[in-house]
């Protein structure tokens, strides 16, 4: 019984720095995905095929690995707010560029540092939410991290679909928002209590390596990104080719619905997360798999239905498939790797997340330009569901083996 009542107080034993330091995981999600329903506007204006517009995607995906490589070690190195900072001003660079964007080039570099903002975020940002928390709040904290990832990333693309639904030019007024609220986030991580690293732990690996963690975590962090990774790459699709998918297959092409859509999505990520917070990891995990499984067998009615709200229903599967594996996979890492190390083990996490999540989609938009949506997305349905299965037992067996 004690557990359950921890679980139902959880909400009020979230400091306000807990909540700072969750905004900024918030604002720069929301550039994130924000370029989701513009896609559309910028192929019109640049005249870019479906490939190109997956490769724009993968930039992103590229930025952030990239930066997975060193910015959990220089977090638990030097301490949060040097990474933390230049992350932020990557990303407001990159809403410059977003704003201002007159060829594919520009568009390219925005993606590319989005994704460096994204990586920082993801490793000393989320990182910074359990150092806020400490010890008595692991699960707390892993919880708020996690929602704050995917609400923002929802209501990114709620503004721009809104903003293209309504407003003849939207571009430059959803950047600026942007920028006014990633500004913000800069001013209140300059503001944490977050602190710096000790010396005798800057001064015991002097050099840059690749992300690693204790042997006696790896399963925890490959756990992880067994269901997360599936997760992310459904979702993934949905944000790179969604709405093309409506436009050309479903003829729907109200900006409004493909942000709405992408919203949806990580709104059900969100939602999930607080309705089964209690559930064990293993729960969390089975069912993380079985959400992405449905959502491809979805994904696969609606291509061959053309059938925009199957499609809806697919990406909201892929929302609720991503957040379980995310919720799980950080709550691993809170519960059983050492502070010291946290940053670097949600990198690792990260990065084993998004290889998939860029890798299958930009392939899935040649073979679209190659032979057609339909084609495409059936297959991209069926690899991704048989990687989910897969994956999923294997999660699952190792955790029942551990007794996690």
């Amino acid at each position: 019984m004690p557990s359950v009542a921890s679980s139902v107080q959880a909400p009020a034993r979230i400091s306000p720095d807990m909540w700072r330091a969750a905004w900024t995981v918030t604002a720069v999600f929301m550039l994130s995905n924000s370029p989701t329903p513009l896609y559309m506007v910028w192929q019109r204006a640049l005249g870019f095929s479906s490939g190109t517009l997956t490769v724009i995607f993968a930039l992103y995906i590229a930025g952030l690995l990239g930066t997975l490589l060193i910015a959990g070690q220089l977090s638990d190195r030097y301490g949060r707010k040097p990474v933390l900072l230049p992350g932020i001003l990557a990303a407001l660079i990159a809403c410059a560029l977003f704003a201002s964007a007159s060829s594919i080039a520009m568009l390219a570099i925005a993606r590319l540092l989005t994704g460096v903002a994204v990586g920082v975020i993801v490793s000393a940002g989320m990182a910074s939410v359990g150092d806020l928390g400490g010890v008595e709040r692991r699960r707390q904290a892993a919880l708020l991290a996690s929602v704050a990832m995917v609400l923002g990333a929802g209501l990114g693309p709620l503004l721009a679909g809104s903003a293209a639904q309504w407003l003849p030019h939207p571009i430059v007024p959803v950047f600026g928002i942007e920028w006014l609220i990633l500004l913000s986030a800069f001013v209140i991580a300059w503001r944490l209590p977050l602190s710096r690293a000790a010396s005798t732990q800057r001064s015991a690996a002097a050099r840059l390596h690749l992300p690693s963690v204790p042997a006696q975590n790896r399963r925890h962090v490959a756990a992880g990104i067994g269901v997360f990774g599936p997760g992310i790459t459904a979702t993934s699709f949905v944000l790179a080719l969604g709405p093309s998918l409506l436009a050309r297959l479903l003829e729907v092409r109200s900006p409004m619905l493909a942000g709405g859509m992408a919203c949806a999505m990580f709104l059900t990520a969100t939602g999930v997360q607080f309705a089964v917070r209690r559930w064990s990891i293993r729960t969390l995990f089975v069912a993380g798999t079985t959400a992405t499984v449905l959502s491809m067998m979805a994904l696969c009615a609606a291509v061959h239905a053309s059938s925009a709200v199957l499609l809806v229903i697919a990406a909201l599967f892929a929302g609720a498939g991503q957040g379980l594996g995310q919720l799980g996979g950080l709550t691993l890492i809170g519960l059983h790797v050492p502070d010291t190390r946290r940053a670097e083990a949600n990198a690792i996490m990260n990065m084993g997340g998004y290889v998939p999540a860029g890798l299958l989609p930009v392939m899935t938009g040649y073979v679209i330009d190659f032979f057609g949506f339909a084609t495409g997305a059936t297959a991209f349905a069926l690899a991704l569901a048989l990687i989910a299965i897969v994956a999923g037992y294997l999660v699952f067996r190792s955790l029942q083996r551990s007794g996690d």
